[in-house]
């Protein structure tokens, strides 16, 4: 569904007040930076969730708001074009999808606010040091803090108990929160007795190369670190498949494109309240005045079909402990 198409099923009767509230005012604007592409899953959810967020506070896009939007599909050459141009574009505020995004929009402005809607801990990577009143241009939503990778690699020995060596595949490039997953699941994987593997990769080639070396392994799984990308999960997911090899994703939205398990919290939710603080910067507040918030809530979802596919019976308590299992 297309921005457009969606506000304009919000209801004729919110028009009025909105054309009213704003007659008058002049046009703001919004540059927004996605590390990955269009099409990557859970993009038109979190999308969707941006401009309905935005239009319930009275900003609608080709009314009082101007939003303009690139996707640097995880290029980094493209990333720091489009943070140039959206600079030059001298919008009111910047918000950006990803850490590396985020980066890209800094190296660019230290003036412009900028809102991250979804990315990892900024006090680790170095984006902002105070998270109660950032004390530069940048605040926002964290999606996956680095004390979640352990977790992930526990569930993942849960689902499928016979794993006994597991490999963490990660961009190092992108994936800049990367080091502290890694000593996190390393940290746990001493507790649970399983060896790890790191396979960095930093495209579709060398994700489906990396896969491919490790698929042999026997009773091996992945943890995979990489964004839920188009791109990624459609070179990883053949291969999984074809190695039986059970696998868990930082992304929700990898479950329902066929990833076996995955652990996270809803970015939509993030998208929305996002839009929150972009309408007080818009009216007037100060990025100080807007602590970074961290998620409260995660949510796990089994792909059942994905688990008969590589013959892997999940013991009945995990699957108990899904709040989705898709069938």
């Amino acid at each position: 569904m297309r921005r457009r198409e969606f506000i304009a099923g919000i209801g004729a009767a919110a028009w009025p007040l909105v054309a009213r509230a704003r007659e008058g005012e002049r046009v703001r604007r919004v540059g927004m930076l996605a590390g990955g592409a269009e099409n990557d899953p859970g993009w038109s959810g979190n999308r969707d969730a941006f401009w309905e967020g935005l239009a319930k506070l009275g900003w609608i896009d080709g009314r009082n708001l101007r939003v303009d939007l690139r996707f640097a599909a995880d290029d980094t050459d493209r990333m720091r074009t489009y943070a140039a141009e959206l600079t030059r574009l001298a919008p009111d505020v910047i918000v950006t999808v990803s850490n590396a995004a985020t980066r890209a929009a800094q190296q660019q402005t230290k003036t412009i606010p900028i809102v991250y809607a979804a990315g990892g801990d900024p006090a680790l990577v170095g984006l902002v040091r105070n998270l109660a009143r950032p004390e530069g241009n940048i605040t926002g939503f964290v999606a996956y803090e680095a004390s979640i990778a352990s977790k992930w690699l526990e569930l993942l020995k849960d689902a499928a108990p016979h794993l006994t060596t597991v490999a963490i595949l990660y961009d190092p490039q992108i994936g800049m929160m990367a080091p502290g997953y890694i000593a996190a699941i390393e940290a746990a994987a001493a507790a649970l007795s399983i060896g790890i593997v790191k396979a960095p990769a930093h495209d579709p080639a060398e994700i489906m190369r990396a896969v491919d070396a490790f698929g042999s392994t026997p009773n091996g799984g992945l943890v995979v670190l990489q964004p839920p990308r188009t791109a990624v999960l459609d070179a990883i997911s053949p291969l999984a498949l074809r190695y039986r090899m059970p696998a868990i994703y930082q992304g929700l939205a990898a479950t329902a494109a066929g990833g076996l398990v995955s652990y996270g919290n809803d970015t939509s939710d993030n998208f929305r309240r996002a839009a929150g603080y972009v309408d007080r910067l818009l009216r007037g507040a100060k990025v100080s005045e807007l602590p970074v918030q961290f998620p409260t809530k995660y949510k796990l979802i089994i792909n059942a079909k994905t688990a008969k596919a590589i013959g892997l019976t999940i013991p009945e308590s995990f699957l108990l402990r899904a709040d989705e299992v898709i069938e």
